[in-house]
C-alpha cells in the first residue's frame, strides 16, 4: 500500500507519498516518475518520500515551502530520527537513485540539511489517504498520456507549416499577379498614345 498526501503550500496543490515498509519502497525506487523526487533520513531509518513535481518545476528550484513540508514527513516517519532536534534529510531526483549488492533494502545517498516543525506534519497528516497502486499501470498510463502530448504537438507543428506555406505561396502568387496587371497597363498605354501629325512631327524638328 502507498499512503498519499496532498501540500497546499504551493498553487496547484503537489502531491507527496511514501511507501508504508520496506517491500514498497523497493517498488517505488523501481517504479518512481521521472519527475519524482526521494527524501529520506541520511543515516538513518526513515520512510522513504516522494514528492510528484508539478509541470514547469525542476527538482533544483523547488519551492522552500515545499521542501519543508517534504523534509518534515520524512523526519515525522522516522522512529530514531523523530527524536532528534537535528537531523540531515537527503533528496535526489528519482532517476538518480542507485543500488548495489551491498546496500540495505532502500538504501541511497544525495544530502540537504532541513528542520522539522510539528504544525506541518499535523496539517498534512489531516490530508493523508491510503490506496492500492498498480504501479505497471500507472507507468503504461503516464507514457500514453506523454506520447499523446508528443503526437498533438507534432500535429500542431505540421498545421503551423502548412499554413505558413499556403500564405507564402498566396504572397508570392499575388506579387506574380501584381507584376502581370502593370505590364498590361504599360502595353495599353502604349498602343492608345495619341499618334502626331505629320504638321506636329514636322514642327518636333524645326
Amino acid at each position: 500500500m502507498v499512503l498519499f498526501f496532498t501540500s497546499t503550500v504551493v498553487t496547484p496543490s503537489a502531491v507527496v507519498y511514501m511507501g508504508r515498509d520496506k517491500v514498497e519502497n523497493e517498488d517505488l525506487i523501481k517504479y518512481a516518475w521521472p519527475q519524482d523526487v526521494w527524501f529520506h533520513v541520511d543515516k538513518l531509518s526513515s520512510a522513504h518520500v516522494y514528492l510528484r513535481m508539478p509541470e514547469g518545476m525542476s527538482w533544483e528550484s523547488i519551492p522552500e515551502p515545499l521542501l519543508t513540508d517534504c523534509a518534515q514527513l520524512v523526519k515525522a516517519n522516522s522512529i530514531e530520527g523523530n527524536k532528534k532536534d537535528n537531523i540531515t534529510i537527503i533528496y535526489t531526483p528519482a532517476d538518480n537513485l542507485k543500488k548495489t549488492g551491498d546496500m540495505a533494502v532502500g538504501q541511497v545517498s544525495f544530502h540537504n540539511d532541513k528542520r522539522r516543525e510539528n504544525v506541518i506534519v499535523n496539517r498534512l497528516n489531516k490530508t493523508k489517504t491510503e490506496k492500492q497502486v498498480d504501479h505497471e499501470q500507472e507507468r503504461i498510463d503516464r507514457i500514453k498520456a506523454e506520447n499523446a502530448v508528443k503526437r498533438a504537438a507534432a500535429i500542431a507543428q505540421k498545421k503551423a507549416d502548412a499554413e505558413l506555406a499556403r500564405a507564402r505561396e498566396a504572397e508570392k502568387a499575388a506579387r506574380s499577379y501584381d507584376s502581370l496587371f502593370n505590364n498590361e497597363e504599360d502595353d495599353e498605354e502604349q498602343n492608345y498614345a495619341p499618334k502626331k501629325s505629320v504638321r506636329e512631327l514636322e514642327e518636333d524638328f524645326m
